[in-house]
């Protein structure tokens, strides 16, 4: 099945966050906190227009570089760190029961929620530094008690989010719909799995828009006037 263009190109960001991985080392505890923006979406829903965007007009604000983070650039990470292809590709698709019946059998055991935990402090680390946009990872549950964190997230109908995907991807309309129903049910799935926590809880996020209603670049204006201008 064609990709088409979901994700933005990795190499130019993985440069940024190993800048920002040695930044963060060597901050204090008095360093005044940057804002971090987190973006959750239902599948189909354009996030990477919308954080894009935000970003410009972050970086045109604050005069400082910005991070655009998602599960192919924290993937790359796992990759240098030598965690198994396989294991990101089937993250929360073993059953509790089978971690537990390994763990078992081998003290040196990783589960999912073992890999997980590691791609939790990683966006911890960036949300805790600041400047950042963060899209999906569960990103809002996971900084939810982070005072320097913003978190939004997008809603839209079926036929905006089914035809942004058959577009994207370069599918018919019918395949587009079984991947949008298909992706959004498995999305939930490891979710619940490895936070047993549910995104769809609104009282999570400082605002939810409609990504069918408004267009990527009145969201993207709409968050940056909330998060970094709001203190204004």
């Amino acid at each position: 099945m064609p990709t088409g263009d979901l994700f933005p190109s990795v190499e130019r960001r993985l440069k940024a966050y190993h800048e920002l991985s040695h930044k963060v080392s060597g901050l204090g505890e008095s360093v005044p906190l940057k804002p971090t923006i987190t973006i959750s979406r239902e599948f189909g829903c354009e996030a990477f227009p919308v954080s894009e965007e935000l970003i410009g007009l972050a970086e045109k604000k604050t005069g400082e570089p910005w991070l655009l983070v998602d599960k192919s650039l924290l993937d790359a990470v796992a990759r240098e760190h030598h965690v198994p292809e396989e294991i990101m590709l089937s993250l929360g698709g073993k059953p509790r029961w089978f971690d537990d019946m390994m763990a078992t059998f081998s003290a040196n055991w990783k589960s999912d929620a073992d890999y997980y935990r590691l791609l939790c402090r990683r966006v911890v680390m960036i949300a805790s530094a600041g400047n950042a946009v963060i899209v999906g990872l569960g990103s809002p549950l996971i900084t939810k008690n982070l005072k320097n964190c913003f978190r939004y997230r997008l809603i839209a109908e079926q036929d905006f989010k089914v035809n942004s995907i058959a577009r994207r991807m370069q599918v018919s309309k019918q395949e587009a719909e079984l991947v949008v129903v298909d992706q959004q049910k498995e999305r939930d799935r490891v979710l619940r799995k490895l936070l047993d926590s549910d995104l769809r809880d609104p009282l999570l996020y400082h605002a939810t828009f409609n990504n069918g209603r408004i267009k990527s670049r009145q969201i993207a204006k709409l968050i940056f006037d909330h998060a970094l201008n709001g203190n204004d």
